[in-house]
C-alpha cells in the first residue's frame, strides 16, 4: 500500500516514484530504474491498465508527490550528494557537442535530447515532458481506437557508456548509431 511504501521511504526522500509499463517484465526491465537501484529507492511498478489514469488524478499521497520515473529530468535533491551532482554536471557540458550532433541527427523523431542522470548501465532512454502524455498512454489509446495527441519523445543518453563514446567518434555511421540508439531506447520503453 502507499502506506507501507511511505514507511519505508529513505531519509531525504520526499517523493513517491513509480513508473506505469504494459507488463510487469517491461517496468522491471526499464532503463528508467537504474539509477533507484543504484540507490536502493524503491519505485512502484503500475502494469494495470487503470494505472495510468488514477495518476493523471491523483497527484500525492500523506503530503508526498507521485513522481513517475519517465517524464520529466530525475532531480533525488537530497538523496545525491554534491559530489554526484558536480560529476554529473561535468559530464553533461562533456557531452555538449555530442548532444547536439544527436539533435541534428533525430530532428523529427526526438523532441530534445539530453544527457541524463538516471542511467548507469544503459547507453539511452526515452522519456516525457512533464506536461505531456506517456508513450504507454498513447499505445493504450491507440490499441482502444482512439486517438492520441502527437508528442515527440525527449532521449536521454548516458555519455559515460562505451558504446555513446564510441559512435562519437565514428563519423561515417554516426546518423545510423544515432538512429539505433534511439529505436532500442525506444524498444526499451515498450515500444514497437
Amino acid at each position: 500500500s502507499l502506506t507501507d511504501y511511505v514507511s519505508r521511504m529513505k531519509e531525504g526522500q520526499d517523493e513517491i516514484y513509480v513508473i506505469t509499463a504494459d507488463s510487469l517484465a517491461t517496468a522491471k526491465a526499464s532503463p528508467q530504474l537504474e539509477i533507484f537501484r543504484k540507490k536502493g529507492i524503491e519505485v512502484l511498478l503500475l502494469v494495470d491498465r487503470v494505472d495510468e489514469w488514477m495518476l493523471s488524478h491523483l497527484y500525492d499521497f500523506d503530503g508526498h508527490a507521485l513522481t513517475s520515473v519517465a517524464k520529466g529530468g530525475v532531480d533525488l535533491g537530497k538523496l545525491q550528494n554534491e559530489e554526484e551532482k558536480k560529476q554529473a554536471e561535468a559530464a553533461a557540458e562533456a557531452a555538449k557537442p555530442l548532444i547536439e550532433r544527436l539533435k541534428k541527427s533525430l530532428e523529427g523523431r526526438a523532441k530534445d535530447v539530453r544527457a541524463t542522470t538516471r542511467l548507469v548501465d544503459s547507453p539511452a532512454c526515452i522519456v516525457v515532458d512533464d506536461g505531456d502524455m506517456s508513450q504507454h498512454l498513447a499505445r493504450m489509446l491507440k490499441q482502444s481506437g482512439q486517438s492520441a495527441p502527437k508528442s515527440q519523445p525527449i532521449l536521454e543518453v548516458n555519455a559515460e557508456h562505451a558504446l555513446v563514446k564510441r559512435m562519437a567518434a565514428d563519423e561515417g555511421r554516426f546518423d545510423d548509431l544515432a538512429n539505433i540508439l534511439f529505436d532500442q531506447a525506444m524498444l526499451a520503453e515498450g515500444g514497437q
